[in-house]
């Protein structure tokens, strides 16, 4: 089963490397892009059919090792 997770910092935490590349990206001269929030993605095969176990798995992993609760969120999409 393939799986991703997107990790991204919490709407409350500020963003230096996404103010950076929409400083950069308004520097270009595209001025309709208002906001860069930038963040981490993860492709992960597992072998597990079972869709409710998977999640589990991930879930647990994303919360052990692949995020840090306090200031970040992530979403688990099956593929």
């Amino acid at each position: 089963m393939k799986i991703s997770v997107t990790v991204t910092l919490k709407k409350d935490v500020l963003d230096p490397q996404g103010k950076v590349v929409s400083q950069t990206i308004q520097n270009m001269n595209y001025k309709n892009v208002t906001n860069v929030r930038q963040g981490k993605y993860f492709e992960i095969e597992l072998n597990e059919s079972n869709k409710d176990k998977a999640k589990k798995i991930i879930d647990e992993i994303c919360k052990k090792l692949l995020t840090n609760v306090v200031i970040e969120d992530y979403t688990i999409n099956f593929k």
